[in-house]
């Protein structure tokens, strides 16, 4: 019997994977495809990134460096309103290696990893967790003490399980083109209803072009405007479902959520590859397979971290939906130099971001 079954090799379950094997536990991780693929996130990440990967990776994975966003209350050719900081903000890295690297440390640190491994069925009993999944040898049955559900947004442990959904699922889409774009600032688009638009450069590895919003929007509309607004064609086009707002429990007796399933997501964003990886350290930290009461605490541990920024979050997004000529008195009058960190809403109230606002004095 394992210690834990991991369900889902994204960034969360890899980190979760690596640091229970780290504490000595015996892990198997099962991915359903090959990892990193088909890819249906964006690859724009603060610098914190690096804190959870290996030797080497910056120098492997990284694209292109990040200093400020231009926000548009239009399309490409509307007026632009800079925020930046003077230091590099975020990266731009290639996503599919993440995940790969990511599921290469869980490895080195001795959990089995497999792939191509689909889950069927999980089944919680009072000691322990079975888990059926369909395999390149055919349907196999493992048995663990938990099972861990880092399966996205879509979470088939998560209903399995009975555990709630997340407040809502956005609809992203996310396309690529081949255009060498090395500029140092994103540019963001509130066009699409309730969420926004995104240009993310990523130097010789083309420019990154998405959209979000909720069910019931013309999403694919909306992103052909943009599109048609650049005067570029993009390929490889892909899409997913975005987790926004976690529900009120993500554990049950021996099972619990980790990353999108769990919805550990910026609401004001949508990413989550840095709040998911902090919940699985979270995880790995004060859970105990042979002690289920543990779980209570990862639930304590993971919200207290977390739980204000989303809250704030929230708060932001909200302006995404003010009348236009709101929003353009907005940014005009905030644009500028920010110390805010990307993860942290909390940091528009920090020591940095008050200075920043000074020297525009």
């Amino acid at each position: 019997m394992y210690d834990y079954v991991v369900v889902g090799v994204g960034p969360p379950g890899a980190r979760f994977a690596r640091r229970a094997a780290e504490n000595g536990y015996d892990v198997l991780a099962l991915e359903k495809g090959s990892i990193g693929t088909p890819l249906a996130c964006s690859g724009h990440v603060s610098t914190d990134v690096w804190e959870f990967t290996g030797e080497g990776a910056q120098a492997e994975l990284f694209q292109n460096e990040i200093y400020g966003a231009r926000f548009h209350v239009g399309g490409p050719h509307s007026d632009a309103y800079p925020f930046y900081k003077r230091e590099v903000a975020s990266n731009v890295i290639d996503r599919v290696g993440l995940d790969r690297h990511l599921a290469d440390l869980a490895r080195e640190a001795g959990a089995d990893v497999r792939e191509e491994h689909t889950v069927t069925s999980v089944t919680e009993h009072r000691d322990r967790v079975e888990v059926v999944a369909s395999g390149p040898d055919g349907t196999e049955t493992f048995e663990a003490k938990m099972v861990a559900g880092c399966d996205g947004p879509r979470s088939r442990v998560r209903d399995a399980l009975g555990l709630p959904e997340p407040g809502e699922l956005l609809h992203g889409v996310l396309a690529f083109s081949d255009e060498e774009d090395d500029q140092d600032f994103v540019d963001v688009h509130l066009t699409a209803p309730t969420f926004f638009a995104w240009r993310i450069p990523r130097g010789d590895a083309g420019v990154e072009y998405g959209l979000a919003a909720p069910p019931g929007v013309a999403v694919t509309k909306h992103f052909e405007e943009l599109i048609d607004g650049y005067e570029i064609d993009v390929s490889h086009r892909c899409s997913g479902a975005i987790p926004i707002g976690p529900p009120e429990r993500v554990t049950t007796r021996r099972g619990f959520l980790i990353g999108d399933a769990a919805a550990q997501t910026k609401p004001f964003t949508g990413g989550g590859i840095l709040y998911g990886m902090t919940s699985a350290d979270h995880a790995a930290r004060e859970i105990d397979p042979d002690r289920p009461t543990t779980l209570a605490a990862y639930e304590h541990a993971w919200r207290d971290d977390l739980e204000r920024e989303m809250e704030l979050g929230h708060w932001l997004r909200r302006a995404y939906s003010l009348p236009e000529p709101v929003q353009r008195v907005g940014l005009g009058t905030l644009s500028g130099e920010i110390g805010v960190h990307m993860d942290r809403p909390t940091s528009l109230f920090s020591t940095e971001h008050l200075k920043a606002l000074l020297s525009r004095m």
